[in-house]
């Protein structure tokens, strides 16, 4: 459906207000992009036009970056994203479980919209979240832990219009076309709802802090490393000095022209001494 009179005059105002954070009109293509599709849902050839003719590109160059990302839809999208992570943790602990459960539910398949227009259904290659494995996301927002059940009974709550709040982040999982607004840079002003980061992701720097291992207090290596096997502070590799570094194999040293720290003239062995085989033809040990 073509673009409407009000819808462009509606991006007109907003296309402007975009360009004019980028010192070079180009620059501002993406978030363009992002502004079509929260207007039309997807990004349509009219879409396309209109960002090339905004920023004085061809529509071939428009569509060959709106073709690369895989956030920017070339056909209508449904109101929700469902996007299941199909990477190794995700995989293993149930992510194709909950793929297979949801195609099945849902009557779709990756990439497909139920005919209701309200979910899109994706197989994701990392939601970033592995810590939470397996992970679900909804208009990328998180919904952790999931299982076939959850994820079914998930789809089921947005599909009946119910407000659905995620693990973590926003109060509840807008539509697909007011998160592309806020990805096309205007702030909706959720940004400080909801759990950001949970236990799982907080131990291990939970874990540094008590370790020293963040910038705070130096610990000691291991006994017999160096300095440290006398009970002395080390840094992290544990090396304080030219005796505590890995010795430097014979063939870097004759490279160098050095041999621990003298010309290698004066640190030769009867292995390498003059008129040996590796000194006269320049041969070096493997």
């Amino acid at each position: 459906m073509p673009i409407t009179a009000e819808a462009r005059e509606r991006l007109t105002a907003d296309a402007a207000e975009i360009v004019a954070r980028y010192p070079q009109p180009r620059s501002a293509l993406l978030p363009l992009l992002h502004l079509v599709q929260s207007e039309e849902g997807h990004v349509s050839p009219d879409g396309v036009a209109f960002c090339a003719e905004v920023l004085d590109l061809t529509t071939a160059e428009v569509s060959a970056v709106a073709t690369f990302y895989s956030q920017f839809k070339r056909r209508p999208n449904g109101t929700y994203t469902i996007g299941v992570c199909r990477n190794t943790l995700c995989a293993i602990m149930g992510g194709d479980e909950i793929y297979a459960s949801l195609a099945e539910h849902l009557g779709i398949v990756d990439g497909q919209t139920t005919t209701d227009g309200m979910i899109t259904l994706e197989r994701v290659e990392c939601n970033a979240a592995c810590d939470y494995a397996p992970v679900v996301m909804a208009n990328w927002e998180f919904f952790d832990n999931q299982t076939p059940a959850s994820a079914r009974e998930l789809v089921d709550s947005l599909r009946a219009g119910e407000d659905v709040a995620p693990t973590r982040g926003a109060a509840k999982v807008c539509t697909f076309k007011e998160v592309s607004r806020v990805l096309a840079g205007f702030h909706d002003g959720r940004a400080g709802e909801g759990l950001s980061a949970g236990e799982p992701t907080l131990r291990g720097l939970r874990l540094a802090r008590e370790q020293g291992w963040d910038g705070g207090p130096v610990r000691t290596e291991p006994a017999g490393v160096g300095a440290a096997a006398a009970g002395e502070p080390t840094p992290r590799g544990g090396v304080t000095s030219a005796h505590d570094a890995p010795p430097v194999p014979a063939r870097t040293r004759r490279r160098a022209g050095t041999t621990a720290g003298r010309p290698a003239a004066q640190a030769t062995t009867g292995e390498d001494a003059p008129g040996s085989a590796s000194a006269a033809d320049g041969t070096e040990e493997a």
